[in-house]
């Protein structure tokens, strides 16, 4: 006896196939992209691609955020796509142009500063021209972190721009071993770190590192939806950043710098006379290695001069006076011995011109600052003194 099947049934059941065929495939489809996504990771490659340069103006600083949606900026590890937001990659050259690449701290990059009072704006505000007639233009890639090791990585990236000068800005805080790796843009680079530490033999010991490198699901699209999304809010913010010219999140109220400090004479379990061995001087060296024939200029820069309570112990919250006159001292042995472009300006801008910290100045201290750097930058190439 033959059983009569309903042909609504018979329909029902062939859709479902059909529907479970498509949703297999779909992925399996899924599975291969991630897979070959991850064992190509062009994540570098995907970085290069920006908005910025050619929809959008590029970023005169690198990105570095920590409340997007009030500065239209954010922070990422991805240096490529953090250069490839920089006004530097707008294109070539002008021939009418000294190109100055300007690398160090969060002072450096302008922190509680708009972007018109960073320190390279107001160096460009002047308009000032080298013998030859080019015009003095500084591209700001200073990063909100101490560390001369991540300014180190910073600079071999900005190198492939063509840069006619070098100006690094550093202080002590920079230089003691246990923080020339911490930064986070570090540890989530881990090979190009590497790859520094071994071309220039820096003394630093990279096995103690926790590195942040990705494992096989964090490097498919799924996994790495983090980063990828990063990158996407780059280049949608550069939106808001093109249409306001805001990178940073300025409060109208701060806590400011340190006046009264502590009775306290550590600094980084370090003890008195500071040796070379201490400090990161190979990292300096290794810039200057790192920069073959373009001229660098190493700039001891200023500092809050506390006159509060402990003031003789301490100069400010981050230094004891032993530390930054040994520190000093080093400087100054080091830069002649090794005949560095060296300049100390440590104590050339009035307290009240600092801000939140002991670095970070005010627009009316870097204006000072950037005279002061301008004429430094002049007189390496030849030139006299700013009017």
């Amino acid at each position: 006896m033959t059983v009569m099947q309903n042909p609504e049934s018979v329909s029902q059941k062939n859709a479902l196939k059909s529907v479970g065929r498509i949703a297999g495939k779909t992925l399996l489809l899924f599975l291969l992209v991630n897979l070959v996504f991850a064992l190509w990771y062009p994540v570098r490659e995907l970085g290069r691609l920006s908005a910025y340069n050619e929809l959008l103006p590029g970023r005169q600083r690198l990105p570095y955020g920590d409340h997007p949606q009030k500065s239209f900026n954010l922070s990422l590890f991805n240096l490529e796509a953090m250069f490839a937001s920089h006004e530097l990659a707008g294109g070539p050259k002008p021939e009418d142009e000294f190109r100055v690449l300007l690398i160090g701290d969060s002072s450096a990059w302008g922190f509680l500063l708009p972007v018109e009072d960073t320190l390279s704006a107001r160096i460009n505000a002047f308009g000032s021209t080298v013998p030859d007639g080019r015009t003095v233009r500084v591209y700001n890639l200073g990063y909100p972190v101490m560390s001369l090791t991540k300014d180190l990585l910073l600079l071999s990236y900005g190198l492939q721009y063509d840069p006619d000068m070098i100006v690094w800005p550093v202080t002590l805080e920079s230089m003691p071993a246990d923080k020339q790796l911490s930064p986070a843009i570090l540890t989530h680079n881990p090979q190009n770190v590497r790859d520094l530490v071994k071309k220039y033999r820096l003394d630093v010991d990279v096995q103690s590192v926790e590195w942040v490198e990705p494992t096989l699901w964090e490097r498919t699209i799924a996994g790495g939806r983090r980063g990828l999304a990063d990158w996407l809010r780059l280049q949608l913010y550069g939106v808001l950043w093109a249409a306001t010219g805001i990178d940073q999140d300025i409060p109208e109220s701060y806590t400011p710098r340190m006046e009264d400090l502590a009775d306290d004479k550590s600094f980084h379990d370090l003890e008195p006379d500071l040796m070379e061995s201490d400090l990161a001087f190979d990292v300096l060296n290794a810039g200057i290695k790192m920069s073959g024939d373009v001229p660098l200029l190493i700039i001891n820069e200023p500092m809050f001069i506390s006159r509060g309570e402990n003031s003789d112990i301490r100069y400010n919250y981050y230094y004891p006076r032993w530390a930054y006159d040994g520190y000093r001292v080093l400087m100054d042995r080091m830069s002649e011995s090794n005949n560095w472009n060296y300049i100390d300006l440590w104590d050339v801008i009035p307290p009240p011109e600092f801000t939140n910290s002991a670095v970070h100045l005010s627009p009316e201290g870097s204006e000072l600052f950037a005279r002061l750097v301008l004429d430094s930058i002049l007189e390496l190439v030849g030139d006299t003194e700013i009017d």
